[in-house]
C-alpha cells in the first residue's frame, strides 16, 4: 500500500536486527548545487519490531506532530537551558541555591524528560545525595537534608513547567505528587531560629569598630536594615552624604531602587567608608583592600568577613541577623509600620497606603531616629 505524499515512509533494514522497520518523515530539502536539483532530507521516527507497528507509531505522528529532536532532549538539557534564563534575573543567593539543589540531581542528569515518571523524581529524592571534593567530607556521601529535598521538588517543578512550555513534555510529572509529610516537619525543624543582636552584642561592636576590620559593616546593616546581599554590594554614587541617604535594593519590585535614611549613629562609619573608597578609587562602599579576586565586596565576601568578626568577638550571628534586628529595633522603638516597610523593602498590602500617600525624605529620617543605641 502507497503511502499519501508528504505522509511518512516505512521500510524494513537489512541484516538481522532485534527492530528491522524504519520509520522516517520529511524534514524539508537539500539542494545540490553540482546536479542542480533538490534532494529530499528526512529524519529518522523510529525503529520498530513490526510493519504494522510501525505503521500505527507514523499514523499517530501525522495525528499529532511533534519535534523529533525533541524526545532526546534530557532533564541536564532542559536545566541548561532554563537556568540560562533564569539567572539573568535571580539574585546570586537564588542562583546558588539552586545550584546547590541541582547537585543532588545528577543520578537523572541524562535521562529523557520523555522517560522520566513521578516514581523517577521520587527515587531521586529519596536517594539524592553528593561526594564532596574537599572540605571535612571530602570524598564522603553526603545525603541530602529534609531543606535540600524541598528545593530540589520545586527546581522539579520549575524545570517540568519550562519543558511542557517548550513542548518538549505535554504532562508536568514533578507537580503530579507532593513533599512527603515528614520531609515537611524535618524542614520545619531544622529551620535555625533567627536571633538578633543582643545590646551588650551591640555594644561590643561599637567597642571594636575601629580594632576589628569588618564591625563597622555590621553595624551599618544593623542600624539600616539591608539586606546582606543588597548592603555588600552599595555603590558609592547612591550615597548621599548631604541628605543622608542611601538608595539600592534587591530581591522584590518593593525592594528594588528604595531610600534609606542613613541613621545618625552610623553616618560616621559611612562617610569614613566612602572616603576610603574615592582614595582607592573603587565604585563601591565596602571594600577589602586584601581580597585576591579584586577589593569589593560581593556577597560570598561580606559573609566571610561577617563569620571572622563573629569568631573574633565570639558571636553567634548569621549575616541576615542584622537586618532582623534592625526590624526588631523599630518595632520596639514604635516605628511607623508603613514607612519600617518601605526602609526594609516589605511589600505594602494596604492599596490606599501604597496608592495615594507619598512618604517624605524627612518623614523617613524622623521614624528611622526613633531607634537610638
Amino acid at each position: 500500500m502507497k503511502l499519501p505524499n508528504g505522509y511518512g515512509s516505512v521500510h524494513k533494514l537489512s541484516g538481522k536486527r532485534r527492530k528491522p522497520w524504519r520509520v522516517r518523515i520529511s524534514d524539508g530539502y537539500d539542494y545540490i548545487e553540482e546536479e542542480d536539483r533538490y534532494k529530499r532530507r528526512y529524519k529518522t521516527l523510529g525503529y520498530y519490531e513490526s510493519r504494522q507497528v510501525a505503521l500505527q507509531a507514523l499514523s499517530e505522528y501525522n495525528a499529532n506532530p511533534y519535534d523529533i529532536d525533541s524526545v532526546k532532549v534530557t532533564l541536564e538539557d532542559v536545566y541548561n537551558k532554563w537556568s540560562e534564563e533564569y539567572f539573568k534575573n535571580c539574585t546570586n543567593s537564588s542562583k546558588r541555591t539552586v545550584t546547590a539543589a541541582w547537585a543532588y540531581c545528577s543520578i537523572l542528569y541524562k535521562m529523557r524528560m520523555k522517560d522520566i515518571r513521578v516514581y523517577h523524581l521520587k527515587g531521586c529524592l529519596e536517594d539524592a545525595y553528593i561526594i564532596p571534593d574537599y572540605g571535612k567530607e571530602k570524598g564522603k556521601k553526603r545525603k541530602a537534608s529534609a531543606g535540600t529535598r524541598a528545593r530540589m521538588k520545586s527546581l522539579f517543578n520549575l524545570l517540568f513547567d519550562y519543558a511542557c512550555e517548550h513542548e518538549i513534555t505535554d504532562k508536568n510529572y514533578a507537580r503530579l505528587f507532593k513533599i512527603d509529610e515528614e520531609t515537611k516537619k524535618e524542614t520545619k525543624e531544622n529551620k535555625k531560629e533567627v536571633i538578633p543582636f543582643s545590646e551588650e552584642e551591640i555594644q561590643l561592636l561599637w567597642e571594636n569598630v575601629n580594632q576589628v576590620k569588618f564591625a563597622d559593616m555590621i553595624l551599618i546593616g544593623i542600624y539600616s536594615g539591608w539586606r546582606p546581599q543588597e548592603l555588600s554590594i552599595l555603590k558609592i554614587e547612591d550615597i548621599d552624604l548631604e541628605q543622608e541617604t542611601m538608595k539600592g535594593g534587591l530581591k522584590t519590585d518593593a525592594g528594588r531602587n528604595r531610600v534609606v535614611p542613613i541613621h545618625p549613629l552610623i553616618y560616621p562609619l559611612i562617610q569614613k567608608r566612602a572616603e576610603e573608597a574615592k582614595n582607592m578609587g573603587s565604585a563601591y562602599l565596602f571594600n577589602d583592600e586584601e581580597g585576591q579576586q579584586g577589593t569589593y565586596m560581593t556577597y560570598d565576601k561580606y559573609r566571610s568577613r561577617f563569620n571572622k568578626t563573629m569568631s573574633r568577638l565570639k558571636m553567634k550571628h548569621r549575616p541576615h541577623e542584622a537586618r532582623h534586628t534592625f526590624i526588631t529595633k523599630a518595632k520596639k522603638a514604635g516605628m511607623d509600620e508603613y514607612i519600617l516597610k518601605l526602609i526594609v523593602g516589605h511589600a505594602i498590602t494596604d492599596i490606599t497606603e501604597n496608592t495615594y500617600t507619598h512618604r517624605t525624605i524627612e518623614e523617613l529620617k524622623n521614624e528611622i531616629r526613633k531607634i537610638e543605641s
